[in-house]
């Protein structure tokens, strides 16, 4: 349970963690649930897992991949619940983004989800494939593999559309 205060510091603290990494980890559940509510809902769920938990890290770097773990394992829940199963829901309108990335958007979000979710954090997020093996809890050859093979998918789908 979270206390029911916190102090000035820990809640600077927290503002900052937040602040730092909300738009990636929203990101990142964006690109597993693809639809915009649900990935926001998902992603202030991380965070009060991550103020529950208070874990400690030696290194930032340790902390986005916890915090893309955490979302990873919550996305995941949600895709499996019973709840989620039983809608259906309204798609996104993606017409606030530049129509180059619009359009790559909806390419990548026509993956299957084991080459949608490593191209996201291969290419969005900086990761390498140690990491994401680590963060999606595969073996790293099947991510390389995954990505190869996402990376082909999209040169498929994407064809002419950008030699405009």
């Amino acid at each position: 349970m979270l206390p029911m205060e916190l102090s000035a510091e820990a809640n600077d603290a927290i503002s900052i963690i937040v602040h730092t990494y909300s738009t990636s980890v929203l990101r990142f559940a964006y690109f597993y649930v693809k639809n915009r509510q649900d990935a926001e809902d998902i992603a202030q769920d991380v965070f009060i897992t991550y103020m529950q938990k208070a874990p400690q890290f030696d290194h930032e770097r340790k902390r986005k991949a916890w915090l893309m773990s955490v979302t990873s394992n919550k996305c995941k829940d949600y895709l499996k619940s019973s709840w989620k199963k039983r809608t259906t829901s309204m798609p996104d309108n993606l017409g606030y983004m530049p129509k180059e990335s619009s359009a790559l958007l909806i390419y990548v979000l026509n993956l299957d989800e084991k080459y949608r979710i490593p191209i996201h954090l291969f290419y969005y997020e900086g990761y390498s494939i140690d990491e994401i093996a680590v963060i999606t809890g595969n073996k790293p050859a099947t991510v390389g593999t995954w990505l190869a093979r996402g990376r082909m998918l999209l040169k498929t789908m994407i064809g002419d559309d950008f030699c405009e």
